[in-house]
Order: C-alpha cells, then sequence, then structure tokens
C-alpha cells in the first residue's frame, strides 16, 4: 500500500486549467500528495469570463465520490464549486458515511467576471449541510459577504463576517483579506478565526491581474498539507506563501485574468518536506 497521501477535489472543471479541479490537482501534486477528482459542474470559461455551466446530478457525483472512496485511502478531501442543492446534500451524505475529518470547504459562489455560481437556496444548503462538517471554510470577502449579509469595508467587517460563520458551524473560518492591503508596509493579510480567537498571516501585496485560480489554489494547498499531517495554521502558512509566489511568477497566459503559476513553484523544494 503507498503511504503518498491521497487527496480529492468536488469541484467544477475549468476547461482553460486556471481555476477548479485543474488547479486543485496541480497544487496536490506539488505538494507530493495523490490527487483524485469528482466534477461537479463543467463550466464554459476561461481567462476573460464564464460564459455556462451544465451541472453533475447527485447521483453521478455519488457515484464518483464512492469510487473514489472504495479504492483509495482519502486524507483529505476540498469542496469547491457546488452549485445545486441536491450536489450539496449528497456530498454532505457521503462525507457524513465516510467520516471525512479533513475536510475544506471553499464556498464558491461567484467567479471573478461576476458570474452567479450558485443560487441562495443552494448557499443556505451549503451553509448547514457543509459547514459543520468542515474542518475549515475559506471565503474571499465578496463570499464572506454573500453568506453572512454583512458589508466588509474593514477590519472590524472582516471579523463581524467571520463570527457569522462561525455561528452557522464552521469550526475554523480564513477570510481572504484581497483588497485589504495595509498601504503603510504593503502587506496583503489573510485572517484565521475560530472560538479561541484570530490569527494574522501576511505576505507581499503583488499588484498584478494574475490572480485567475489563487481561491482554489489556496483552499487545494491548505488540504494537501492538511493531509501531510500538518496543523492547521502550519498549513495556512505554507499554502499563502505558496500561492504568493505562484502570483508573483505568473506567466501571462490568456487575455483576461491569467492563471498563476503553480507549475513552476511545484518544482520548488521550500514548499515540500
Amino acid at each position: 500500500m503507498s503511504d503518498q497521501k491521497v487527496c480529492l477535489t468536488i469541484a467544477g472543471l475549468d476547461p482553460s486549467g486556471g481555476a477548479g479541479i485543474v488547479a486543485d490537482i496541480k497544487t496536490f501534486s506539488a505538494f507530493g500528495c495523490f490527487a483524485a477528482a469528482a466534477v461537479s459542474s463543467l463550466t464554459f470559461q476561461n481567462t476573460t469570463g464564464v460564459f455556462g455551466a451544465v451541472h453533475q446530478d447527485a447521483s453521478s457525483i455519488r457515484g464518483q465520490v464512492e469510487a473514489v472512496f472504495d479504492d483509495l485511502d482519502v486524507a483529505a478531501v476540498k469542496t469547491g464549486m457546488v452549485p445545486t442543492r441536491e450536489a450539496i446534500e449528497e456530498i454532505a451524505r457521503i462525507l457524513t458515511e465516510r467520516s471525512v475529518r479533513n475536510l475544506v470547504v471553499d464556498p464558491v459562489v461567484r467567479s471573478t467576471s461576476g458570474y452567479d455560481l450558485i443560487d441562495d437556496a443552494a448557499l443556505r444548503v451549503l451553509i448547514e449541510k457543509l459547514f459543520p462538517l468542515s474542518l475549515v471554510v475559506t471565503p474571499n470577502i465578496q463570499e464572506a459577504e454573500r453568506i453572512s449579509g454583512i458589508e466588509i469595508n474593514t477590519l472590524a467587517g472582516i471579523e463581524s463576517a467571520a463570527r457569522s460563520m462561525l455561528s452557522m458551524g464552521a469550526a475554523n473560518v480564513l477570510m481572504k483579506g484581497g483588497h485589504f492591503v495595509d498601504a503603510a508596509d504593503g502587506k496583503a493579510r489573510d485572517y484565521l478565526y475560530n472560538s479561541d480567537g484570530a490569527r494574522v498571516f501576511e505576505a507581499d501585496y503583488i499588484d498584478t491581474t494574475s490572480t485567475h485560480g489563487t481561491g482554489c489554489t489556496l483552499a487545494a494547498a491548505i488540504t494537501a498539507n492538511l493531509a501531510l499531517g500538518k496543523s492547521l495554521p502550519d498549513a495556512v502558512a505554507l499554502s499563502k506563501d505558496f500561492v504568493t509566489e505562484a502570483i508573483r511568477t505568473a506567466k501571462g497566459h490568456g487575455r483576461g485574468h491569467s492563471p498563476i503559476n503553480i507549475s513552476q513553484v511545484a518544482r520548488s523544494t521550500q514548499f515540500v518536506d
């Protein structure tokens, strides 16, 4: 039996390769994990936007996920774009049946280009069913606003939204600070909240449009590091540094928001034991 850790992503397919399960697979592999994937939705997108999607039904998703669990020893799971109530309920049932412990929920609700990827009814079910099963939820500011109903313009707003999500059943909430850059030091900060308080993770802010797939990659990197036995704070710290370097070295593919450079960073040994 292989001692290589297996990570499973349940997410949408981005045919241009920058986000969704393709980015997740690249990221799992970058950290030396074996990547498995179940497609929740076939999206029509590239670096300039999302133009549509065809969603998988609950039975299709169950068939994919059960096939993985029946054969592989899955150490950690990440969910990304899961667009329908039926799919979310089925995924929650499977993860409960399989007693998944390392679950990272990336609550993908809207694309960078403004395309809504989940409706309000499905989002309510995602909060109700997946938040309580998760080890960590990883919203960006826009996602946190929609989930919490709180407008976020300040650090106080970030904390209020995170506390709201903790009250919804999440054990830990990683608020991706994104555009909240400290002008004094040029740092971009993310905030990990739980019942014990908050921890801050910072990295250099890079002013670029090469940001396609950053959220997927960060959540996937955290998933991989959890599978490898890292604590959640250590997993977040390593993952944030990984994504920052992938942004810094992005190659400018496409005519819109270029994908970040997961492949080149994967060749670095600084992120992998």
